[in-house]
């Protein structure tokens, strides 16, 4: 909607990177863990640590796992449980989403947890890029109630999925909020916006900061070579240069 304020939202990993991102001026954290596999469930700790020394609105991934989005009954007793602990320690909302074996959305699932969060705003995540009938499930999500779907358009990255996200936003019509997210880079909004549907943006603005030194240099501390000796955080400039794009869109 033409004149309205777009809201940044960043996914963060880490007490560090959500201390960089709110000083960067992001508008809502999402916070998870375990980068690698895309995000997971974070600690109750590192929530409650980091609500405590920010006022702006996080919200809590709800996945017990990587991989993917087809969950066992245990699975799915774990995530409801988590949802009534977060809730009960102030999360402000939460993003989660289940799929069946069809590659449809699991309505019966998602209305399980969508009852548990009551009057949370709850987002779709980036399962809905593997919907086999992104349109389709487009509206299943509306009818179910969620506040907001991100995606990648059904691609790896924004970039790549971007004439999808257009279409997503058009279909929407206000009905419920499309966050473009994965990938997202600044030279990406003013095409996102160009029929003036964009109202929020998914983007990590993550770096890497080097960890402390250790004097046993041959054991590995990641998984992830490209992390080994290193530890992702949020580029605080970069935040910013992503809130100055958006308050000009």
């Amino acid at each position: 909607m033409k004149g309205q304020t777009i809201i940044l939202e960043a996914p963060v990993y880490t007490i560090d990177a959500a201390m960089k991102a709110f000083a960067g001026g992001v508008d809502r954290l999402e916070l998870c863990a375990d980068f690698s596999e895309g995000g997971t469930t974070p600690s109750l700790g590192v929530f409650r640590t980091i609500k405590r020394s920010i006022d702006i609105p996080v919200f809590v991934m709800i996945r017990p796992r990587g991989g993917d989005f087809n969950y066992s009954e245990k699975e799915l007793e774990a995530m409801k449980e988590d949802i009534q602990f977060f809730k009960d320690h102030g999360a402000d909302g939460f993003v989660f989403g289940i799929l069946d074996e069809t590659g449809g959305v699991n309505e019966a699932a998602c209305r399980e947890l969508l009852s548990l969060a009551k009057n949370k705003p709850c987002t779709f995540h980036r399962a809905f890029d593997l919907c086999i009938d992104m349109e389709e499930a487009l509206d299943t999500i509306i009818s179910l109630g969620f506040d907001r779907i991100l995606t990648s358009g059904g691609e790896n990255s924004v970039g790549e999925g971007i004439q999808k996200i257009i279409r997503l936003l058009d279909l929407a019509n206000n009905k419920i909020i499309i966050i473009p997210g994965g990938g997202t880079q600044t030279n990406h909004l003013l095409e996102l916006n160009q029929n003036h549907q964009l109202r929020e943006v998914h983007a990590s603005c993550k770096k890497v900061s080097a960890t402390a030194g250790h004097p046993i240099k041959h054991l590995k501390r990641s998984f992830l070579p490209e992390l080994e000796g290193e530890f992702l955080t949020v580029d605080e400039d970069l935040i910013r240069e992503f809130k100055k794009v958006l308050s000009s869109i």
